[in-house]
């Protein structure tokens, strides 16, 4: 009996948070025929029991918007923390729900290392983006010197508690724990990896927000999820769904979709 009772408890838990699958193009496609031609080889895709969202370049979610299936939102890849102004090269929540988007990726591994983004950055754009009425893909994760030191979660918690601290409703935020060293190298995190880190994520969250807040927020993997490993990532407890680069802007995406079904 008492197996049964946390085995119930652990299920309901689970499935109290609704599948969450989400697309990062980064700067693909370059044309909009090939946008077009993705939409068309999704349409009639049978996905069930799945948040879609959809990250487009800025220049193309208006069309993607257009051409997309309705069922499935669209993300902008970035937002600055402002609503307009010199700052040239940046986009404002504001100007993507202008253009149909319902979703921002904030804190990506590529705008925090390439870019230069830091964490106290990362926490005004969460907390500017909320504020304008988008939902958040809040990144997190390490490099590989950082697992390989076994500073994981201290880097996953620092940035948590940057990102924390701009957020008032998590229901409209979904945390993507993405290790630097698994995204756009075909290594994976082990599902055992992954769900280590998630589960952790979902600890900290419990000891440092809420224990509802803890429960009800969902937490994806992202770092190189494809057909081949969808399936067993998606079966660990604590992972919610995934934010997917390449496999993204194939037309058999939807496979990825379903994995919890």
């Amino acid at each position: 009996f008492f197996f049964f009772f946390f085995f119930f408890i652990d299920f309901e838990r689970m499935s109290s948070r609704r599948f969450w699958t989400g697309g990062n193009w980064k700067m693909n496609p370059v044309t909009k025929q090939a946008i077009g031609d993705l939409a068309k080889a999704w349409e009639s895709a049978e996905v069930k029991d799945v948040d879609v969202v959809i990250g487009a370049p800025s220049v193309f979610v208006d069309y993607a918007r257009q051409v997309l299936r309705k069922d499935f939102a669209v993300a902008v890849q970035n937002t600055y923390k402002v609503e307009k102004g010199a700052f040239t090269g940046e986009i404002s929540p504001q100007m993507a729900l202008e253009v149909g988007a319902t979703w921002s990726i904030l804190g990506h591994s590529e705008r925090r290392h390439i870019f230069g983004e830091s964490d106290e950055l990362i926490r005004e754009k969460v907390a500017y983006a909320l504020e304008c009425g988008l939902n958040v893909v809040a990144c997190v994760g390490e490099v590989l010197e950082e697992r390989e030191a076994n500073e994981t979660m201290a880097v996953v918690e620092r940035q948590l508690s940057a990102i924390a601290a701009g957020v008032k409703n998590w229901e409209n935020v979904v945390v993507a724990y993405e290790p630097v060293w698994a995204i756009g190298t075909g290594k994976t995190a082990s599902p055992a990896q992954a769900q280590e880190v998630c589960e952790n994520i979902r600890g900290w969250l419990a000891n440092n927000v809420s224990s509802e807040v803890a429960q009800g927020t969902r937490i994806v993997y992202g770092g190189s999820v494809k057909i081949a490993n969808c399936k067993d990532l998606a079966s660990q407890a604590d992972i919610d769904g995934f934010l997917v680069g390449g496999a993204s802007l194939k037309d058999d995406f939807p496979q990825i979709m379903n994995a919890n079904n």
